[in-house]
């Protein structure tokens, strides 16, 4: 069965469109590939990010550095993967099979070990204090890049749970760059037009509401009054794409290799938004946090992740979307080598990973390393700040030359004493 969602850049380009859309792609008429329309050039042009974020803490020696023959390795074995000399943790089968197109940095040292401080801190990129809350990745990201003319959300949260308008993601940027979340997956309520509406009262009924969005803007903060019209928009646009919230229509065989469960389905849905063209989808999975029995806990965890993870990495890369996509798999921390008294382990912001894929990134490495017992990084240590500047330079944007401007304050979009992992970057 093809994928029969649209595209939204395939039904918005009149002759001028077409026109200004070729000069501003620096494309001509004749340099087009033969049969190649501007639709598919453009879209290759596409930004977009995929930031699966493991809420609690993944352990690292479970999964991207295992330990073996250590006093803390645990019991699990580590596995070869596609690309010679690295190994990874026996839990991860499908994530070995794809290891020529990840980058693994082995190197993380971060600050915080408590999840109410790390958690916003590590998704801010942990700046320095300037006053002001600064926005999540999504938020930044939404901000400096945008819907990219889809009138879809820009920012979009899967997570178990409510769902609603994030707009606290956003920080100083204003509430129109928070995230839309998605809860369990599903679209919001009331998501379809009653069938007493046609789709030409519709159309009046929206003029409407931007007359008084009008007017009602005239006295107010544009923050608020923007973010409003916003959101409309968008909703709107969800409503044209509502197909893709029906993972019914996957065909069984993708339902079954993303795993028939809630991760599964979540990272399905992550791809049906990805291909309609959202600029960044932030999928979360909980009840990481295991200080006890922390192998059992990994042992069922670590094979929903994996086989979900691996999937969409393999999904983008197959139809061309991978080049496009940056992905990022990480906690707010790792956890400790140390096996507590419950049979657990604890925070460990000292040494942990994350992965990375897509675009801008090499493919098929690890950087970075932590000694024989993964008790401290040896060598260069990367902290979230390190970060934030590769995944921006990754996706075009120069973190030495671009600001947030606060009402005037201009501010970086990273931590100013830090940089880019060069080694990571294409």
């Amino acid at each position: 069965m093809t994928n029969q969602l649209c595209k939204p850049w395939e039904h918005r380009l009149s002759r001028r469109q077409w026109l200004s859309g070729v000069s501003a792609a620096g494309i001509t008429s004749v340099g087009l590939p033969f049969g190649a329309t501007l639709a598919e050039e453009l879209a290759k042009q596409r930004k977009q990010v995929l930031f699966v974020w493991i809420d609690g803490g993944m352990s690292q020696y479970e999964s991207w550095d295992p330990k073996p023959n250590s006093p803390f390795g645990g019991p699990f074995r580590p596995i070869d993967t596609t690309v010679p000399g690295i190994q990874v943790c026996e839990l991860m089968p499908r994530s070995a099979k794809i290891m020529q197109h990840l980058c693994v940095i082995r190197g993380m040292c971060t600050q915080d070990n408590s999840h109410s401080a790390g958690v916003p801190r590590i998704q801010r990129g942990d700046p320095k204090n300037r006053g002001v809350t600064y926005p999540f990745f999504g938020s930044s990201v939404a901000k400096l890049i945008g819907s990219q003319g889809t009138g879809l959300p820009a920012y979009v949260s899967i997570k178990p749970g409510s769902s609603g308008f994030l707009y606290q993601d956003a920080g100083f940027l204003g509430p129109q760059f928070g995230a839309v979340a998605f809860g369990d997956g599903k679209p919001p309520e009331n998501f379809s037009l009653p069938e007493s509406i046609t789709a030409a009262d519709d159309e009046l009924r929206q003029s409407l509401r931007k007359k008084a969005d009008e007017r009602y803007r005239l006295r107010r903060r544009p923050e608020s009054t923007e973010a409003t019209g916003y959101i409309f928009d968008s909703a709107r646009e969800l409503m044209r794409q509502r197909a893709m919230f029906d993972l019914s229509k996957v065909v069984q065989k993708d339902r079954e290799r993303y795993g028939e469960h809630e991760f599964g389905r979540h990272m399905l849905l992550a791809r049906q938004m990805l291909e309609v063209g959202v600029t960044f989808v932030k999928v979360t999975s909980y009840g990481w946090d295991t200080h006890g029995d922390n192998f059992n806990g990994h042992a069922s965890l670590m094979p929903r992740f994996d086989q979900a993870f691996a999937s969409i990495v393999e999904d983008l890369h197959d139809r061309g979307m991978l080049d496009n996509v940056l992905v990022v798999a990480m906690s707010e921390f790792g956890r400790t080598p140390r096996i507590n008294g419950h049979v657990g382990r604890d925070h460990f912001p000292e040494a942990w990973s994350l992965a990375m894929s897509g675009r801008g990134i090499r493919r098929g490495l690890t950087i970075g390393k932590t000694n024989a017992k993964g008790t401290a990084v040896e060598g260069d240590a990367y902290d979230i700040g390190h970060m934030f500047h590769t995944w921006f330079n990754a996706l075009g944007i120069d973190t030495n030359k671009t600001q947030f401007d606060n009402h005037g304050q201009p501010l970086p979009i990273a931590h100013e004493e830090m940089h880019a992992v060069k080694e990571a970057l294409s």
